[in-house]
């Protein structure tokens, strides 16, 4: 009777639905008291779907309360991730240009569940969670913001330029739009090869404008490339509001021919359901773009108080109205799917494993000055380096 019960509560508010898989970090924790269960579940988006040209999917999206304790996990490491990393670059660990994700976890996370690792991502230079999502290693992403030689790019990239290709992510890019044309390249070679696969193409508002979106838009619906087009609109292009760069800021709107959905990017459900729907539509009918209402709580870069342009109770209305994590905190708490301490000790556990890759991070060393010269021709071997007068060898590689 008891057992009856229990299910009950858990079921309270919902109804049944096919389960989905979850998506999984690699990242482990000893919180044993928080749902494991299976049972599915059916869950509402906070807003309806805006569409172009398409018929929405629809609002109710299954999931299960393991995968809202996975969703609630990744968010955390992420948003974790993400403060750590601000801590070191004002420390002076991480230099150069450094854009950090949080706010904006959903997007990644929701994406991720309803894809596979035979689906390409490539994205701009905000990209340390698109890593993680895509399966990255703690301690390789803080490594390759120090530009330690334990890296996922050899400590050569730095922030703005994470891979993993076993995981078909691409990046990581720093020029402003130029991912777009490379992501509908993916597609093309996806199409090429006769994968059932595709693409998804990120780029941010302050990109929207850009002629070679819009040239790679052509071609993707003239060849009916199986490309899914990201705008992650958090309504600020570096310290410029939408409203000041664009006089038509519908970015779904902005294919014309091409269809489009709006989606709520601070709900990890909505951008679950709008991802599966549009990777199907995009196998079937060619590219289609959504548009991910979403907010950055940090400024542009590091270098941006983020402050100046925007007012400190906007970013607190969005924190307390519209935080993702928050969001996904309050459902596991409706459907008695786990408890206030129960989520407070999977924190705590998450910040033990940040700050145990950020020590593993620092071990590691510095790239060998030869690295300065490497992936640069096809064949480094026998290349000399000569200082500037050009009568001293520097370094010659093996």
């Amino acid at each position: 009777m008891a057992a009856a019960v229990v299910l009950l509560r858990r079921l309270r508010g919902v109804t049944t639905a096919p389960r989905r898989a979850a998506a999984v970090l690699p990242l482990t924790t000893s919180v044993r008291g928080v749902s494991d269960s299976t049972e599915p579940l059916t869950i509402e988006t906070s807003v309806p779907y805006k569409s172009h040209i398409v018929d929405p999917p629809p609002r109710e999206v299954a999931t299960t309360a393991r995968e809202l304790a996975t969703f609630f996990r990744d968010m955390s490491a992420m948003r974790r991730a993400e403060i750590a990393a601000d801590s070191l670059y004002k420390a002076k660990l991480i230099r150069g240009f450094c854009h950090l994700y949080d706010g904006q976890e959903a997007v990644a996370v929701g994406m991720e569940a309803a894809t596979t690792r035979a689906d390409a991502i490539i994205t701009a230079y905000r990209d340390h969670c698109a890593y993680l999502a895509r399966g990255g290693d703690l301690a390789a992403l803080f490594a390759e913001l120090m530009g330690r030689r334990g890296g996922c790019s050899r400590g050569k990239g730095g922030s703005m330029h994470l891979y993993k290709k076993d995981a078909n992510f691409y990046g990581g890019h720093g020029i402003v739009g130029a991912q777009v044309p490379l992501g509908c390249g993916l597609a093309f070679a996806q199409r090429y090869r006769k994968e059932a696969a595709v693409t998804f193409d990120l780029y941010g508002d302050g990109a929207a404008n850009q002629g070679q979106l819009f040239e790679a838009l052509n071609m993707a619906a003239l060849w009916k490339l199986p490309v899914v087009l990201v705008c992650e609109n958090n309504h600020y292009g570096m310290g410029t509001a939408e409203w000041r760069a664009s006089k038509s800021p519908a970015y779904y709107k902005r294919g014309d021919y091409v269809p489009g959905l709006k989606v709520d990017g601070m709900d990890v459900l909505a951008v679950k359901q709008a991802c599966k729907f549009a990777k199907q539509h995009a196998l079937e009918n060619g590219p289609i773009i959504l548009e991910m209402d979403t907010y950055r709580y940090h400024g542009h870069s590091m270098s941006d108080p983020g402050s100046t342009y925007r007012t400190r109770d906007e970013i607190a209305g969005i924190r307390q109205e519209r935080d993702p994590i928050e969001r996904v905190r309050k459902l596991l708490l409706a459907h008695d799917l786990a408890t206030t301490q129960e989520l407070k000790d999977m924190e705590k556990e998450i910040r033990k494993q940040v700050d145990t890759a950020i020590a593993k991070a620092k071990e590691s060393p510095m790239p060998d000055p030869s690295e300065l010269f490497t992936n640069v021709y096809v064949n480094d071997c026998g290349l000399e380096s000569f200082g500037v007068d050009r009568k001293v060898v520097r370094t010659v590689l093996p």
